[in-house]
């Protein structure tokens, strides 16, 4: 898929008196932010849409019920999933709520997600209430659940090329024989590689891939059937019964589980 490069205007970071900052980021549909660092960790967390963040050697899709903690100077890129906008969280290192070396997603609460679109708009608070917002947002991130770890990308370009393809295909139904074929590997190299490098088979693998972006087009409100025909199966029927052995929850429950922890502050 093409996608449009989209270069955040450089605006205000975080210092000892405004340790958190948040910026209203509106990339064109489908952007990509390319690869870089900051010295300050950040939380990314679509108001909108969703995204694909990568960094560390792992991929994460992220819709609105969530947001992605990145620490500082760890190499990163955006990818917006259709039309998308996005709350970009800078927090100093001395006052980050999670770890220093690890991203990791956690589920966003209705008051996060009021702190930050108040923190959005800053200049519209006294100093006393942005400084007390900008406390809390960081207690809310600190106890927050860590959800999903995200999947593991390969260094081997054969086998990257084959990960980057499912990323944009996630419904792709091409076998792991055929997949050998457009990358250049036997499909023996292919499988030893999905084992030595990602810790997995091509079929886990793949459903990880699906279940995220399932997860992604549920939170958007697409109907099972279009959530099913994404994601490779054949009907909504298939697909729930996948569902269901690999989270436990059906569709409807997991996504009801979903709302109420969205509704609901800390």
């Amino acid at each position: 898929m093409p996608r449009t490069t989209y270069q955040p205007v450089p605006l205000t970071q975080p210092t000892a008196e405004q340790p958190v900052i948040v910026h209203l980021r509106l990339p064109p549909p489908n952007a990509i932010i390319r690869r870089h660092r900051h010295a300050w960790g950040q939380i990314s967390c679509p108001l909108r849409g969703s995204m694909r963040v990568t960094a560390a050697g792992t991929t994460w899709v992220v819709p609105t019920m969530r947001a992605v903690w990145i620490p500082p100077d760890v190499e990163h890129e955006v990818v917006t999933l259709g039309d998308a906008a996005l709350h970009a969280c800078y927090v100093l290192p001395q006052a980050a709520p999670l770890s220093l070396t690890a991203c990791a997603v956690v589920e966003v609460s209705a008051l996060m997600r009021n702190l930050m679109v108040a923190l959005a708009d800053a200049a519209s608070l006294s100093a006393p209430r942005r400084q007390l917002s900008a406390a809390l947002l960081i207690e809310e991130l600190r106890t927050a659940p860590t959800l999903w770890p995200g999947l593991a990308l390969p260094t081997d370009r054969r086998l990257k090329a084959l990960c980057d393809a499912l990323m944009e295909q996630p419904g792709s139904a091409l076998s792991l024989a055929q997949w050998a074929e457009l990358t250049g590997a036997s499909e023996r190299t292919l499988a030893r590689l999905f084992r030595t490098e990602l810790h997995t088979s091509f079929a886990a693998w793949r459903q990880q891939l699906r279940l995220a972006h399932a997860v992604d087009l549920m939170s958007r409100g697409k109907p099972l059937a279009h959530v099913a025909a994404e994601t490779g199966y054949a009907n909504a029927g298939a697909f729930s019964t996948m569902f269901r052995r690999a989270l436990g929850q059906a569709p409807r429950d997991f996504l009801a589980a979903e709302s109420r922890n969205h509704g609901r502050g800390h």
